[in-house]
């Protein structure tokens, strides 16, 4: 029965943590299947993404810090999103106002709703990494891992050798969580699979609604290539490493700050 309260209470932590993208598909489900006037359905989403995102950091949800995450995450993500519909990978068929060369400002708010749920995560079940590559390991990587979402368009894509990459560098890194006062761990690496695949199947969900679609669903909507979970897996290993850059360097302020008041004392 512990376990299983354990577990529930877990899941439940989870959930919370994915507010921002429960929000998102429900909006996408909600302008799918009713009519809205005044706007396209496009502009509305960005509208509520925006509304949901001024709501979070000032109910405290968020902090101002893990703002600035986000919107780098945003930018990035939209960033992505411009050269791979640029590049005909998918696209965003319908109109609206708040389109940039074919893209929906919206879609980078699907970017930044991943590091929403990390940021959420890491405060409810008080997250803590245990050998936490260097700095000078982590960035050269992240870096790598997102530009190849770019060159392998005209290089060959190395998708296996960066993830044969992120095992070696994480190979003894572990996270740990706690849930009602007890503290629980797991492999990095598999985190980063877990996620990649929830994510996966929260894709399938958004294209159904129509969020974006795939050259293969043009015609009628198919279950996205299994293939894609490495895709996402990576992506979530860039939007993990910049949230759990940043705590660690907050982490490290913190103490120095903490260090600094005690000895004044």
């Amino acid at each position: 029965m512990r376990v299983l309260k354990q577990l529930v209470r877990f899941g439940w932590e989870q959930a919370l943590s994915c507010l921002f993208p429960v929000v998102i598909f429900a909006s996408l489900a909600l302008t799918q299947t009713m009519p809205i006037p005044f706007l396209p359905r496009y502009d509305w989403l960005l509208i509520i993404c925006l509304l949901m995102q001024w709501w979070m950091v000032r109910s405290g949800l968020e902090t101002r810090d893990e703002l600035k995450v986000i919107t780098l995450c945003h930018l990035i993500g939209l960033a992505l999103e411009l050269f791979k519909v640029h590049m005909g990978s998918w696209s965003y068929p319908e109109e609206g106002y708040s389109k940039i060369f074919g893209v929906p400002l919206y879609s980078g708010f699907m970017y930044a709703s991943v590091a929403s749920y990390l940021c959420q995560a890491w405060r409810r079940l008080r997250v803590e990494l245990i050998k936490w590559p260097p700095f000078i390991v982590v960035v050269p990587l992240a870096t790598a891992i997102y530009l190849n979402f770019f060159t392998h368009h005209y290089l060959m894509d190395i998708p296996w050798i960066l993830s044969g990459l992120v095992i070696i560098v994480f190979w003894q890194s572990w996270v740990t969580y706690e849930i009602n006062g007890s503290r629980y761990r797991m492999p990095l690496v598999f985190s980063f699979v877990l996620i990649g695949f929830f994510i996966w199947i929260a894709e399938n969900i958004a294209t159904f609604f129509n969020a974006w679609e795939y050259p293969n669903q043009t015609d009628a909507w198919s279950l996205v290539h299994l293939g894609k979970v490495s895709s996402w897996l990576l992506l979530v290993i860039v939007s993990f490493l910049i949230v759990a850059t940043l705590k660690q360097v907050k982490g490290k302020s913190s103490t120095r700050i903490n260090m600094s008041q005690n000895y004044n004392y």
